[in-house]
């Protein structure tokens, strides 16, 4: 993954530009605003539909980094790890146990 993979506010020039700020200035209101880095931000966004892909289908962790724009599966697997402490197949064991006991609690 390139460096501004993780800067997506550098390649929106017009963005910069309509703000009237540098990026490393946008980077900073960003963090002020949201208290993460355009990057972390990007990376939760990806975990979060990571974990949506996991929770609702059986599509191999491979598919599933592609489709939350992960750059690989070695990815996917290294941010969960670092952010949730488990691995994305673990993650989705949790999520069909989850998923299986709170429909029986319904009844």
């Amino acid at each position: 993954m390139g460096c501004t993979a993780l800067r997506p506010w550098r390649r929106a020039p017009s963005a910069r530009r309509g703000a009237g700020v540098s990026a490393r200035h946008l980077g900073r209101l960003f963090r002020a605003e949201t208290g993460m880095t355009p990057g972390q931000y990007v990376e939760s966004v990806r975990l979060e539909a990571a974990q949506a892909l996991l929770a609702g289908g059986s599509d191999p962790v491979d598919s599933v980094a592609e489709g939350a724009g992960f750059g690989s599966a070695e990815t996917v697997r290294r941010t969960f790890q670092q952010v949730l402490g488990v691995s994305p197949t673990v993650c989705r064991a949790r999520f069909r146990t989850t998923a299986v006991s709170g429909r029986g609690a319904r009844t």
